[in-house]
C-alpha cells in the first residue's frame, strides 16, 4: 500500500487542521493506520492509532482529547484532525499502515510539516 500525506501548514496557537493520508493500491481496511510526529534530533514518537473496523483509538497522552483519528474507507483515507493546537505539536507527521499481525508499522508516508506559531 503507498501512503501519501498531506494537511500541514502553518497554523497558530489555538487553532485547528486536518491532516489526510490517502492510501492506493490496498484497501485501508486491511491495516491498522497510525500518525507519529518527529521534531528534529528526536525520536518519532507516536500520535494516534486506530484499528479501523471495531472503531478501537488510542493517543498520546500529550494529544488526547485534543486530535482525533478517524477513518474513511469509501475515501480510503485516514485523517487526523488537530484541535488547540500548541507550539509543542510543531513537527513532521507521518502516517503509517500496520498489518494485524506486524510487530511494527510496515509502511509509512512521507510525512507532512505542521508549525504551530505561539
Amino acid at each position: 500500500v503507498q501512503l501519501q500525506a498531506s494537511g500541514g501548514g502553518l497554523v497558530q496557537a489555538g487553532g485547528s487542521l486536518r491532516l489526510s493520508c490517502a492510501a492506493s493500491g490496498r484497501a485501508l481496511s486491511r491495516y491498522r493506520m497510525a500518525w507519529f510526529r518527529q521534531t528534529p534530533g528526536k525520536e518519532r514518537e507516536f500520535v494516534a492509532h486506530s484499528t479501523g473496523t471495531d472503531g478501537y483509538t488510542s493517543y498520546a497522552e500529550s494529544v488526547k482529547g485534543r486530535f482525533t483519528i478517524s477513518e474513511d474507507n469509501a475515501e480510503n483515507t485516514v485523517y487526523l484532525l488537530m484541535n488547540n493546537l500548541k507550539s509543542e505539536d510543531t513537527a513532521v507527521y507521518y502516517c503509517a499502515a500496520k498489518r494485524p499481525f506486524s510487530a511494527r508499522c510496515d509502511y509509512w508516508g512521507q510525512g507532512t510539516q505542521v508549525t504551530v506559531s505561539s
